[in-house]
């Protein structure tokens, strides 16, 4: 364990994590200040339904990665990454400015174009961080520096969304969300100014700018590859998965828990340091190699403790006087509250030992030269499958008529016929990867 953290005195690892942690927590405070604006303020002053500008502000925010991130694949892949990351570091700067005029003016459209700039944003510096780690770090620390990444990003997500909420109860404090995203931006780009200089995986690669022949072109080639198609198919899955649960968290607090907002954040808090904790695990727990062995648990835990989270939330009994909203030390001292937080936080435990291997095994398995057009097409399927989470839940909610509990439970069923069939695939192709790969990070 010591010596995954060792990481952190080494730049070429230091430098891109702070680089990606203070983007992911720009991201979050942005996105979430945005949507309680659009929740609190905007909605009734434009006299839209609350629910159509927050579905309006995630599909926003979701559409590039469909759109461009072939296209962030084949730049990743022919520009040396320290350069690439500098400059897209740049244009978040001027995309903060963007949104700072817009929360100050109160220009709702400038602030969705701004939320469309930051998603591209994203879209263009998710395959150069994904691509770094393999090409940055040695073979025995690239499931380490992973499994950083991964705490790193669950726990910028949570600290990000925290603030926004802090933020927006403050006086003015559509300035102090503009100054903070600002601030923010600019330690991002300072940051990638210590990011080690990374050749170019393919400098004589010829970019095509048709981002709809490029998507399929990128997606054809994945597809060639059976190991990684189901590698990203499993990424993928853990994102529908993630989605599903934390989407449906402020109803279920609300609803079933009568919680207030602290309740809300508490349980997000519990989620993300699961995730944390078993992302940092996965280096022990495969003793530095890239592999799959800690797959079936984490299988396992998503469905286990969802079913339970089913039976556990079914079973409490919550009466409380005049809608009062409960408190985390109300919560604490009803029958029952322990296990359903216990569930929330082995459900993340189990996440971080579902996905770390994952992608770990995505960049050691990857062709060089095509690194990072397959963490583009990982992306691809990724909105898509967050997209999809949506569609499910509106479904077995709206349209079925089932209950959030019964949600986690056809979920957590759901996810054991995925998991087993996942596991099959990936076990049936996996040798074959290996005599393709031929690159020498192929454990």
């Amino acid at each position: 364990m010591s010596n995954q953290f060792q990481l952190f005195k080494r730049r070429r690892f230091s430098a891109m994590f702070f680089t990606q942690f203070l983007g992911a927590f720009n991201d979050n405070i942005f996105k979430q200040a945005l949507i309680l604006v659009l929740t609190y303020t905007a909605a009734s002053k434009l006299g839209v339904e609350v629910s159509i500008l927050n579905n309006l502000a995630a599909m926003l925010f979701i559409l590039p990665y469909f759109l461009f991130s072939a296209l962030a694949g084949q730049i990743a892949d022919k520009y040396e990454k320290s350069k690439l990351t500098q400059f897209i570091k740049l244009l978040e700067l001027v995309i903060m400015a963007v949104a700072a005029v817009g929360f100050v003016f109160e220009w709702y459209a400038l602030l969705f174009v701004a939320l469309f700039l930051m998603g591209t944003h994203s879209t263009f510096f998710g395959p150069i961080k994904y691509a770094y780690l393999p090409q940055a770090m040695k073979e025995d620390e690239l499931v380490g520096a992973n499994g950083l990444f991964q705490m790193g990003t669950s726990l910028a997500i949570l600290v990000g969304m925290i603030v926004a909420g802090i933020l927006t109860q403050l006086s003015q404090s559509l300035y102090w969300i503009s100054a903070t995203v600002l601030v923010v931006a600019v330690l991002g780009y300072l940051a990638a100014r210590y990011i080690p200089t990374m050749p170019a995986m393919q400098p004589d690669l010829k970019i095509n700018w048709n981002i709809i022949t490029t998507s399929l072109a990128t997606v054809r080639y994945l597809y060639s590859l059976p190991f990684l198609f189901f590698i990203i198919i499993g990424n993928s899955w853990f994102w529908f998965y993630g989605a599903t649960f934390l989407t449906q968290v402020p109803e279920f607090s609300k609803v079933i828990l009568l919680g207030d907002e602290s309740v809300v954040i508490f349980l997000l808090t519990l989620f993300s340091v699961g995730v944390s904790i078993g992302s940092v695990l996965c280096k022990t727990l495969t003793r530095n190699k890239v592999s799959l062995r800690l797959l079936p648990f984490g299988i396992a835990g998503l469905s286990i403790f969802a079913i339970d989270l089913y039976f556990s939330l079914s079973g409490l009994d919550i009466n409380v006087n005049n809608d009062t909203l409960l408190g985390i030390g109300d919560l604490f001292n009803i029958s029952g509250s322990w296990r359903v937080f216990a569930d929330l936080f082995l459900l993340g435990f189990s996440g971080g030992l579902y996905i770390v291997p994952l992608y770990a095994s995505m960049q050691a398995y990857a062709p060089k030269s095509h690194r990072a057009r397959i963490v583009g097409a990982n992306n691809i399927f990724n909105a898509i499958f967050m997209v999809t989470s949506a569609i499910f839940a509106i479904v077995i909610l709206n349209v079925l008529g089932f209950t959030l509990p019964q949600l986690f439970l056809v979920t957590g069923l759901l996810n054991i016929v995925f998991g087993a069939f996942l596991y099959i695939k990936l076990n049936k192709h996996i040798k074959h990867a290996v005599i393709q790969t031929n690159d020498g990070m192929a454990p």
